[in-house]
């Protein structure tokens, strides 16, 4: 029963990613008729960040207090909504509240996935279903570029909208319908620290908490450039045509999803060997230093095949450290997954609203920027260590 769990939530992660990432393939169509330009484009991208960075924790909280049945059901139909609500906007301004409505109801997706991933799971499992559902998010993103592609076709970019709806809709029916919040045997754990449970505030302020939060902040500067400016920067720089740019922007997600299922059962192999302090750190680790290789020489190559290259490179390397850092949130975060996940991921997308700004003022010093920040995260990973990831505990 647990597998259907983890594939309930692959696919949950699929249609999240191809709503979130169609916008950047109507970028030109959307941008010529409501006259908008290159960074009023990337405040609209910015704006479903900042949407989905501030609502991570209440909904983290939500999926922990009313469980992940009711509140995955309800965000996924009103982010539906939402998806068809952008092929409906006219103003610039409209567009910037719709998105940053969408973000918040986006937000609830994966705390509430990590809630429901600890009801359902053991911890040696929490790797590799992290690993499962982001491999799915990529997945979901790279073949939004195609389907939209198609979709574009023979229907106008508003029209396509509407289509994208109609899966999250019928998802949330039938997630409602045939979860439950609890497993009717609850998984074996590690053994629980002695003492009182830590409170979230407890959690929030403590030392691996703020480094997993400021990690993750820099993660995702490098995964949603390649949700957003990769594709228009690709177009640009080499001149490529739709379809074209579409294929090659759509190489990175397809092989940062490899990454994301691969790590995920690393982190669990080595969480059930004697290396287990090191399951969560060694796959950030080398995920950290191989982004920073390929993300510092992108604007030091001039063939567009190669940059396609250092982008997947550089996209690999982060998403290795996407899964080890929900395990060691879901460590840390105990009955409070949810909100400790949120806030997490608050810090992330917070990085994903920088990026979106960023990106069209700094140009090619982007690529340096977040090459250094890699290098910090790398170097944060090895003061994190939880509790939970020493203790030896029983597998059953």
């Amino acid at each position: 029963m647990r597998h259907w769990v983890v594939a309930g939530l692959f696919v949950l992660s699929l249609i999240t990613y191809i709503d979130r990432a169609a916008i950047s393939s109507v970028k030109d169509p959307l941008s010529a008729e409501l006259g908008l330009s290159g960074q009023q484009m990337g405040a609209v991208f910015s704006a479903f960040a900042l949407g989905y960075a501030i609502a991570q924790v209440p909904s983290g909280w939500a999926a922990d207090r009313f469980g992940p049945r009711l509140m995955l059901s309800a965000v996924v139909v009103f982010w539906s909504l939402l998806t068809a609500l952008t092929g409906a906007v006219h103003q610039f301004f409209v567009l910037i509240a719709v998105r940053f409505t969408f973000g918040i109801a986006e937000a609830g997706a994966f705390p509430g996935s990590a809630r429901a991933f600890y009801n359902w799971l053991p911890p040696w499992e929490h790797g590799r279903a992290n690993g499962i559902i982001f491999a799915a998010s990529r997945l979901g993103a790279a073949i939004a570029f195609p389907i939209m592609a198609w979709l574009l076709a023979s229907n106008s970019w508003r029209t396509a909208f509407f289509w994208l709806a109609i899966p999250g809709i019928v998802w949330g029916i039938a997630w409602y319908a045939w979860f439950r919040d609890e497993p009717p045997t609850p998984p074996q754990r590690a053994a629980a620290p002695s003492g009182a449970e830590p409170s979230f505030g407890q959690i929030f302020r403590s030392r691996p908490m703020l480094l997993a939060m400021s990690q993750y902040f820099i993660v995702n500067f490098t995964t949603f450039l390649c949700l957003t400016w990769m594709l228009p920067y690709l177009k640009e720089r080499f001149a490529l045509s739709p379809s074209a740019a579409a294929f090659y922007a759509m190489i990175p997600l397809l092989v940062g999803a490899t990454a994301q299922w691969a790590t995920g059962t690393i982190v669990d192999k080595l969480y059930r060997s004697k290396h287990k302090p090191w399951s969560r750190r060694l796959p950030a680790i080398a995920g950290f230093l191989l982004s920073a290789a390929g993300i510092s020489a992108i604007p030091h190559v001039e063939n567009v095949q190669t940059v396609v290259f250092l982008f997947t490179v550089a996209a690999f390397g982060a998403e290795m450290t996407i899964s080890p850092s929900w395990a060691f949130c879901m460590d840390i975060g105990g009955r409070k997954s949810g909100a400790i996940t949120g806030s997490m991921n608050m810090l992330g997308n917070l990085g994903s609203f920088v990026s979106a700004n960023l990106f069209p003022v700094l140009g090619a010093g982007y690529f340096t920027l977040v090459a250094i920040l890699n290098l910090y995260s790398a170097a944060a990973w090895f003061f994190m260590v939880s509790s939970s990831a020493q203790k030896t505990g029983s597998r059953g």
